[in-house]
């Protein structure tokens, strides 16, 4: 790559040694090209159209910021208001009002100018999630010729769901501006590709791209991973006991922002339901992590409020002066500590209602003892189970289903967790995370051949 590696994203990695997934999967990429990584700064503020610098090494951080409004506009409104339930499934939960979109779109138009005084001609562009889907529309009308990829990190929405937007078929005419569309799986390119081939301004072409008015675009899947090895080490970790001195003999884990996409009072039902059934001698635990998120948002405030009513009934009907069936953990763990937390645990609940990709699950498995690993229960609606299959793979609505299946968890022999393990592991080992965003930079600078069907063939594979 001639060029530098132009990341744009909603959040911004802050601090001397950001951490995320994102920032892992990013930061090799960003220094080898002496990249630049353009963000929303955590404070709201004025730029006056100016980035601010962020002190980093190996690559540029520049950060503009989001006036009140805009937070609660183009942030809180359109973004996770609108954008956020209608990819998850949850169009009941759409709020549309005009001065969000309007002011979804301002902001877009105003990063567009912004990054645009930044680019050189050789960069590639790489644009982050549903918050900024209208950029490269709005970075074409600037001028802007560089090949600007898209990777959407949630689901991408059902068909029928898309006339809800206010301008249902401006959707896809944003996307079409950009050279690659990036999502997580291959059911979310069918979707993606449906809705294309609804639009009658879009035609399929024979390299196996779209063509849309007059420009092209591509759409492929990538699937999201974790640093492997770093995970691992961070478990294998000789540290005291993360429980302290009162840690349960038996326990299942669950690990999520406090989000409705993730299915958590359906879990806390469905373990309410095992303890009805268990063997009367077990007396296992859940520990739920869920860090807060959006909380500004009416219906996360509802979550919180029914997970946290749910957690004392089942407390209350179950628990003992020794043994709490539940312990809800309404903030973030350190990583470390996770990993060992995950490691300890027999099992671990994944039970998205919808899902992008769902990194737990891969943490889990990464984090396991092979000669002793737990048991993944995963819904088949988190975008991670069309590969790993050989999870305890659940319905998410049926409370009976995961129940049984926690009892299965709790119960199974360890021969049968030893190969679940196996293969689970090397689904996380094939999808590491460097191998994603080396594969989504390399296919974003490298056209396929038009020559034949052969050589387009012959393109795909190598790619």
């Amino acid at each position: 790559m001639s060029g530098r590696l132009v990341v744009i994203s909603n959040r911004l990695p802050m601090g001397d040694n950001p951490s995320g997934g994102l920032v892992v999967a990013l930061h090799d990429a960003l220094t080898q090209s002496g990249g630049c990584w353009i963000g929303a700064h955590p404070e709201t503020g004025s730029d006056n159209g100016q980035f601010e610098q962020i002190e980093s090494v190996g690559y540029k951080r520049l950060a503009f910021r989001l006036s009140d409004r805009e937070f609660e506009q183009y942030y809180l409104g359109y973004a996770n208001s609108v954008l956020w339930p209608l990819c998850h499934r949850r169009p009941d939960l759409v709020s549309i009002t005009s001065d969000a979109y309007q002011c979804y779109e301002e902001v877009n138009r105003r990063v567009a100018r912004m990054v645009a005084s930044e680019l050189d001609p050789d960069d590639l562009v790489w644009v982050h999630d549903y918050h900024f889907i209208p950029l490269a529309r709005e970075l074409r009308a600037l001028g802007v010729e560089n090949r600007i990829g898209m990777f959407l990190h949630i689901p991408f929405p059902v068909l029928a769901d898309l006339s809800i937007l206010p301008d249902p078929e401006e959707f896809a005419d944003n996307l079409a501006h950009y050279n690659l569309i990036g999502l997580q799986t291959r059911g979310d390119v069918a979707r993606c590709l449906e809705m294309f081939r609804d639009d009658p301004r879009a035609e399929f072409m024979t390299d196996a791209s779209i063509k849309f008015r007059d420009r092209r675009t591509m759409v492929r899947s990538f699937p999201i991973g974790i640093d492997v090895a770093g995970f691992k080490a961070d478990a294998e970790q000789e540290m005291e006991d993360p429980f302290g001195a009162s840690g349960p003999d038996l326990f299942a884990i669950g690990v999520d922002r406090l989000d409705y996409s993730k299915g958590l009072p359906n879990r806390f039902r469905a373990f309410g339901r095992y303890l009805e059934l268990r063997p009367p001698e077990m007396r296992p635990c859940l520990v739920q992590i869920a860090p807060p998120t959006r909380q500004e948002v009416r219906a996360y405030q509802d979550i919180t409020e029914e997970l946290q009513g749910l957690t004392g009934q089942i407390n209350g009907r179950f628990a003992e002066l020794d043994w709490t069936p539940i312990r809800f953990i309404n903030r973030s763990v350190d990583r470390s500590r996770l990993a060992r937390l995950y490691r300890q645990a027999r099992s671990c609940l994944v039970t998205s209602l919808a899902d992008g990709m769902n990194l737990v699950a891969k943490e889990f498995i990464a984090a396991q003892d092979p000669a002793d690993p737990g048991v993944l229960i995963l819904s088949r609606f988190a975008g991670v189970a069309e590969d790993m299959v050989d999870a305890l793979l659940v319905n998410p609505y049926d409370i009976d289903d995961m129940a049984r299946a926690i009892d299965r968890a709790f119960q199974m022999p360890l021969e049968e967790r030893q190969e679940r393990h196996r293969r689970c592991l090397a689904v996380v080992e094939n999808s590491d995370v460097a191998h994603w965003s080396a594969n989504f930079v390399h296919v974003l600078q490298t056209e396929p051949p038009t020559r034949d069907f052969v050589s387009i063939m012959q393109w795909h594979i190598a790619n």
